[in-house]
């Protein structure tokens, strides 16, 4: 079954995708810790603490109690890859007062997260060590929301987990497609590396605008332009970038995308249908990158996929429509839920 809603643009937003180039250079002004310390995030963080590959590691997260009457329920909320837990804040909110236990982690090697000098990044790996922290925080089956790459993560828990797993929605996840097997090119971590080093502001907000947000722009959105440049200008720099290879190298090689069909769990795609988003497109010969990144057409092919799958398009808006346009998103979302 598939729905699909219309976008409203205003003139002011419209206008506001002017504004590129303008103030960007105030985001350098704020620098953040190796574990963004000095970011606020919107609820109390928290840290789980626990051994991995010999070594002990510390995972942020947000564990939000209902504002309004408990349904019982729990929503596991999972960042992708340029985004940390405090970017679902407008979701949490609206969770929150629909009456669910709201829990927001941030994966290790991310934000407010242990960034380890050496670990095997696998999307096993970081679902065994969520899944360890929902054991602690002692949820036994919770519905698991996953953006971006966050979306192959919960990809990865649902087939690991399918007990805990009450449902599975993926927002505009990546990984609807394997780019390696299209022909997009290889990258080394070392190469990811000296790529991750260069990142700034002004390329954060250009890429993030075009991409996250179909070429318009808010205010709201300069915070988490501030949220990731700050980070990576820090005095965590290296050992940031470093991590954001290992993971880079962790997207690409490792696709979700053949498993699909073995998944048992109920699911829900959403899909901001202008995304253009694909891992290598940057560097892909022009033939190759012409077939790469097509939401519109992804995230109904991989609806058939999914034994069961609804989809829910979002025309015209872009990889973050629980950023872009968070009521009509949330609102969605919860009516979602709430369906038996």
């Amino acid at each position: 079954m598939e729905f699909r809603f219309k976008p409203k643009q205003s003139l002011a937003v419209m206008l506001a995708s002017l504004t590129l180039c303008t103030s960007a250079s105030a985001f350098a002004a704020n620098v953040y810790g190796e574990q963004l310390e000095g970011f606020k995030y919107p609820y109390p963080l928290q840290h789980f603490n626990f051994a991995s590959q010999q070594q002990t590691l510390s995972m942020g997260y947000m564990d939000v109690k209902p504002t309004q009457q408990a349904n019982g329920q729990t929503v596991v909320l999972m960042h992708g890859k340029n985004f940390c837990g405090a970017t679902w804040d407008d979701t949490i909110k609206a969770l929150a007062a629909s009456g669910y236990r709201v829990i927001a982690p941030d994966q290790i090697g991310f934000c407010s997260s242990t960034k380890p000098a050496n670990y095997q990044y696998t999307f096993q790996q970081l679902a065994q060590n969520t899944h360890q922290l929902l054991q602690q925080l002692g949820v036994e089956k919770a519905v698991i929301v996953g953006h971006s790459t966050g979306g192959m993560l919960a990809t990865r828990y649902a087939l690991m987990y399918p007990q805990q797993t009450q449902k599975l929605v993926l927002v505009n996840p990546i990984g609807l497609e394997d780019w390696k097997a299209k022909g997009a090119p290889w990258r080394s971590v070392d190469q990811w590396y000296q790529r991750e080093l260069k990142l700034d502001a002004t390329g954060i907000k250009k890429y993030e605008q075009n991409t996250y947000y179909s070429g318009q722009w808010k205010p709201q959105y300069d915070k988490w332009v501030d949220m990731l440049a700050g980070l990576n200008s820090g005095p965590g720099h290296k050992k940031v970038a470093w991590n954001s290879a290992l993971i880079y190298d962790m997207i690409f090689t490792q696709p979700v995308f053949y498993e699909f069909k073995d998944l048992t769990v109920p699911t829900t795609l959403m899909i901001g249908t202008a995304d253009t988003t694909a891992i290598g497109s940057d560097i892909a010969p022009p033939a190759v990158k012409a077939q790469l990144g097509h939401y519109n057409v992804l995230g109904k092919q991989v609806a058939q996929m999914i034994p069961g799958a609804r989809l829910i398009e979002f025309p015209g808006m872009g990889h973050a429509p629980q950023m872009e346009e968070p009521q009509k998103f949330n609102q969605t979302l919860i009516d979602d839920l709430a369906r038996k």
